[in-house]
């Protein structure tokens, strides 16, 4: 196993959450509640815990396809920018895909279900994204010839990059810095529930994957945070579940394979009876 980059990582995100919290305060912007930030740490807490042997797992099945890599890269330092590359287009399709698929979507939400939007939210991550396969989309590279160090080092580092976007404190970076890289305004609008903001922006490091696939929303006003209908609960093991229970419901009552096939593998919002709507439901409906 590659050294845990996200356990050294933890007093830095511990550090500037205070800070943060202590410049909100100041500047008067009412950006924490208490318990929403706390109900983000414990999720932060529990994906650190389920994860010790989770990633165990999932390096083992990375080491297992290793010894069947067409090539053998090594880790000299080009090999390390191709990895970079690799596992930033692999992020953007596991991304794009959790917001596409409901099975994937029941652990991502959890990301999602916080209505502030400040350094917290950003620990906020799920219990069951890796005993639910998320790992397949990163498969390729092992086989490619990524060493599975390689490849869980990177990941990490992503992760890493993509707390401090979590914040309302940074306002705009130099246009070349946010026309390339995922920024807190380009991250914003991933995190909107407006409906021009939904399923946007699903950039790791990179923002350019978004402007290749069509799926970049500039920032043009002060998003709505949290989900299209919100769960309004701080209970950890709640917002870890919610989605996964009503997924459960929704196959009791699913009267065909056809439904049962779409409440876990369709969109998320998708309903039989149309009682509940998609994301392009949604603009549909917004462009009439």
């Amino acid at each position: 196993m590659p050294p845990n980059l996200i356990m050294y990582a933890i007093p830095g995100f511990v550090l500037l959450i205070l800070l943060e919290i202590i410049f909100t305060a100041i500047d008067k912007k009412n950006l924490y509640e208490p318990k929403d930030a706390l109900s983000s740490i414990a999720m932060g807490l529990g994906n650190v815990f389920t994860g010790i042997f989770t990633k165990a797992i999932i390096f083992g099945v990375y080491l297992f396809l290793y010894q069947f890599r067409l090539y053998t890269l090594g880790f000299t330092w080009w090999v390390w920018i191709l990895c970079f590359f690799a596992d930033d287009f692999s992020y953007y399709w596991f991304h794009r895909s959790s917001h596409a698929i409901r099975f994937l979507w029941a652990s991502h939400v959890i990301h999602h279900s916080s209505q502030r939007y400040n350094l917290a939210t950003a620990v906020r991550q799920t219990w069951t994204g890796n005993i639910t396969g998320t790992f397949v989309f990163w498969l390729w590279m092992p086989l490619v010839g990524f060493h599975p160090v390689m490849i869980m080092s990177m990941q990490a580092i992503s992760l890493i990059y993509q707390f401090w976007i979590h914040t309302e404190v940074i306002h705009k970076l130099p246009a070349p810095v946010e026309y390339i890289f995922n920024t807190p305004s380009h991250h914003r609008v991933h995190h909107g529930s407006d409906i021009e903001y939904l399923d946007r922006n699903h950039a790791g490091i990179l923002i350019i994957w978004d402007r290749m696939f069509g799926t970049f929303v500039p920032e043009s006003k002060r998003p709505v945070y949290g989900l299209t209908k919100n769960i309004h609960t701080y209970n950890p093991l709640r917002i870890a579940t919610h989605e996964w229970i009503d997924i459960w419901r929704d196959l009791r009552h699913a009267r065909s394979f056809r439904e049962a096939f779409h409440y876990v593998f369709g969109a998320p919002g998708w309903s039989a009876d149309g009682s509940r709507k998609t994301t392009n439901q949604l603009r549909q409906e917004q462009s009439f």
